[in-house]
C-alpha cells in the first residue's frame, strides 16, 4: 500500500501513474477487457452503443441530471444503466447485444462504488435463465484464467435468495470460508434464557454461527465483537466456548437441562475447541448483525483462503418496501419477469412473488446482476399496477418502451456487471480507486481538476437556469452521516441516517444565516471599552541567581542541592 495520502494521490494523478503498480493495474484492466470482448465476439454478440443522454425514469439510484439549452426547462438523465435500450434492441431483432457502457449513479459513494463507472452490458433474444447463466460462468472463468492463471471450478455454487440470507446473512456471501449460519430457535428457547426466550416469543429467531477451533479467543477480542454486534443492531451477544477439554466457557449451559444443552450443541454441530456466538432477534436483524460478524470472525481468525469463489444467486424478492415511499418498489427494476407461479399474489401478496432475477458474486462483492425480461404486454402492466403507477405516471415515465411493446418482443434476459469490480476483484485491490486511471475522490469530488465546480452566468443564462442554481452556498455541505457511522462502529438504520442527515442541514443551514445577519454598525453600549488590556511585547529584566534560589531548602554553588538517594560505591 502507499504511503502517500489518497488525497493527495488523486491531486497529482499524472504522477501517481508512473508507479510500475499503477502502471501493472491499468495493463490488467486493458487485458481483462480484451479477454471480455474476445470472449463475447466469438459468441456472436453484436456490439451497439446506447445513448449517455436519454430520459430520467426515477427508479433505483438519483439520476444526474443535464439540462438542455435548447429546451429550456428540460433535462436529460445520464443512464445508471442501458436497461430500457438494450430491451429495445431485442424488439428491434437483434439476437445477442453487448456494450462496454459508461453508467451513472449520484449515490453515496464506497470502496466498491463511482458516480461513474464501466459497465460491460449483455442481452439475448429467446433466451431463458439457464441460458444467461451458463453463459456466464463460462464467460468468468474463462476471463479469469487468462488473467490469473487460477483454474475456476464449474458449474459455480448456486444460492437462493433466501438460502443466502438465511445461510450467510447476505445476498453477496464470501464462500471463501465456512461460517454457515444456523438457526436455533426451537433447541435455544427450550431453556430458560429470558433474551432468547423473549425473541421466540415475539417471533423472533435465535441463530448462531460455530466457529471451528475458535476456543483461543481472548475476553477482549469478544468484548470488540460484543462492540460491533451492538453497532450493526443487536442488543448484546451470548456466546459460548467450548475449551479443548471439553469444559465450558460461559453462562448459557446453567439455563438448560442437560438434554436441552446437549440437543443445542448438537444441532449447531459444535466440538470441543469450538467457540460459538449467537444473535436473538427478529428475522431481517439477525440475519444483518451475524452475517456481518461472520465476516468479522473471517478476518480474527484469518479465514479467507487466496481464492476466486464465484457464486450465483439466484429468485430475489420481486419487490421490497420502501419506508420513504409507503409502497413497494421493484427489487431490481420494474421490468423483470416474476415466475408464473407467483402471479397470482402479485397484487394481493407482493411479498411473496420472486424474480426471475439472478446475480454473480465473486469473493462476497456483487459482481452484476440481471434477469429475464417482461415481454408480455399484459404482464408488464399488471406489473406497472402492483407498483402502484397510475396510467399516467407511467405514459410519463415509460411510455415510449410501453408503445414499443406493442408491436411485439421475443422472450428475452440479459445481464450487466461492473467492469472495474472485477478488475478490483482479479488484482486482489482494495479500492476502484486502484484500477480507474482518474478516478472521483469519496465526495465524488476530482482533486486534480476540481470538479465539480461553479459555472459563469453567462453559461446559466444559455440554459435558462439562475446563478443561484449552480453557484453553491456553503450551506450546500453534506454531512456524510454514513461515513461517520462507519468510522464510529455505529450501526444506523435508514431511516436515522435520513433524519441525522436532515438535521445536520438544518444545523448548517442555521450557521449560514446567521453569518447572513449584518452587523455592522450595531449598538455596542453595553461593552467593557478595550484599552490598555495589551501587554508590550518588551523583554523583561531577568532574575538574578540569588533571587531565583531565595526559597530553596539547600543549595551548594549556586544550585539547588538534591538529596543523594543512591550511593555511588
Amino acid at each position: 500500500a502507499s504511503a502517500v495520502r489518497e488525497e493527495l494521490r488523486l491531486r497529482y494523478r499524472f504522477i501517481d501513474l508512473r508507479r510500475p503498480k499503477m502502471y501493472h493495474n491499468l495493463l490488467t484492466r486493458h487485458k481483462t477487457m480484451r479477454a471480455v470482448q474476445n470472449f463475447l465476439d466469438k459468441d456472436g454478440f453484436l456490439f451497439v452503443e446506447t445513448p449517455i443522454l436519454c430520459k430520467s425514469t426515477p427508479e433505483g439510484a438519483r439520476d444526474y441530471l443535464v439540462p438542455s439549452r435548447v429546451h429550456p426547462g428540460s433535462f436529460y438523465a445520464l443512464p445508471q444503466s442501458p436497461q430500457i435500450f438494450k430491451q429495445l434492441l431485442m424488439v428491434g431483432g437483434l439476437d445477442k447485444y453487448y456494450q462496454v457502457a459508461r453508467c451513472f449513479r449520484d449515490e453515496d459513494l464506497r470502496s466498491d462504488r463511482q458516480p461513474e463507472f464501466t459497465q460491460v452490458d449483455l442481452e439475448m433474444s429467446f433466451a431463458d435463465q439457464e441460458d444467461i447463466l451458463e453463459l456466464l460462468e463460462e464467460l468468468f472463468s474463462q476471463v479469469t484464467n487468462e488473467i490469473t492463471g487460477a483454474e475456476i471450478a464449474r458449474p459455480f455454487q448456486r444460492l437462493t435468495w433466501l438460502e443466502a440470507m438465511d445461510l450467510y446473512g447476505s445476498d453477496k456471501p464470501d464462500l471463501r470460508f465456512g461460517l454457515p449460519i444456523t438457526d436455533v430457535t426451537r433447541e435455544a428457547s427450550a431453556g430458560t434464557f429470558a433474551v432468547f426466550n423473549d425473541a421466540a416469543a415475539a417471533g423472533g429467531v435465535i441463530r448462531a454461527i460455530t466457529v471451528p477451533g475458535g476456543a483461543a479467543i481472548t475476553r477482549a477480542d469478544i468484548d470488540a465483537l460484543t462492540d460491533k454486534a451492538v453497532s450493526y443492531g443487536a442488543k448484546g451477544m451470548a456466546w459460548i466456548i467450548i475449551r479443548p477439554d471439553g469444559s465450558i466457557n460461559s453462562i448459557l449451559p446453567k439455563y438448560y437441562s442437560e438434554e436441552a444443552y446437549a440437543r443445542l450443541i448438537e444441532k449447531l454441530g459444535a466440538a470441543p475447541n469450538d467457540f460459538i456466538l449467537f444473535s436473538a432477534d427478529k428475522p431481517a436483524v439477525v440475519r444483518r448483525v451475524l452475517g456481518l460478524l461472520r465476516l468479522d470472525l473471517a478476518g480474527l481468525f484469518k479465514l479467507r483462503s487466496r481464492e476466486y469463489k464465484f457464486v450465483i444467486v439466484t429468485d430475489f424478492p420481486q419487490f421490497e418496501y420502501s419506508e420513504d415511499e409507503g409502497r413497494y418498489v421493484a427489487t431490481h427494476h420494474p421490468f423483470t419477469m416474476p415466475y408464473p407461479e407467483d402471479m397470482e399474489y402479485l397484487k394481493t401478496q407482493p411479498e411473496r412473488v420472486r424474480a426471475q432475477a439472478y446475480d454473480v458474486v465473486l469473493n462476497g462483492v456483487e459482481l452484476g446482476s440481471g434477469s429475464v425480461r417482461i415481454h408480455d404486454s399484459r404482464v408488464q402492466r399488471e406489473m406497472f399496477e402492483a407498483l402502484g403507477f397510475s396510467e399516467a405516471e407511467v405514459e410519463e415515465r415509460f411510455g415510449f418502451m410501453v408503445n414499443a411493446f406493442k408491436y411485439g418482443a421475443p422472450p428475452h434476459a440479459g445481464f450487466g456487471f461492473g467492469f472495474d469490480r472485477f478488475v478490483m476483484l482479479l488484482l486482489g485491490a482494495d479500492s476502484l480507486r486502484e484500477v480507474i486511471a482518474f478516478p472521483k475522490a469519496r465526495d465524488a469530488s476530482c482533486p486534480m481538476t476540481g470538479a465539480p465546480s461553479p459555472v459563469s452566468a453567462e453559461q446559466l443564462a444559455a440554459l435558462n437556469l439562475t446563478e443561484s442554481a449552480a453557484v453553491p452556498k456553503q450551506s450546500a455541505a453534506k454531512m456524510d452521516v454514513e461515513n461517520i457511522s462507519h468510522l464510529a462502529r455505529l450501526y444506523l438504520a435508514k431511516d436515522e441516517k435520513q433524519r441525522y442527515e436532515r438535521d445536520m442541514a438544518d444545523i448548517i443551514a442555521f450557521a449560514d444565516r446567521l453569518s447572513e445577519i449584518d452587523t455592522t454598525g450595531a449598538p455596542g453600549d453595553y461593552l467593557m471599552p478595550l484599552k490598555n488590556v495589551f501587554r508590550q511585547d518588551v523583554p523583561a529584566q531577568s532574575f538574578s541567581r540569588d533571587a531565583l534560589l531565595a526559597n530553596a531548602p539547600d543549595t551548594e554553588g549556586g544550585w539547588l542541592a538534591v538529596p543523594r538517594v543512591i550511593s555511588d560505591k
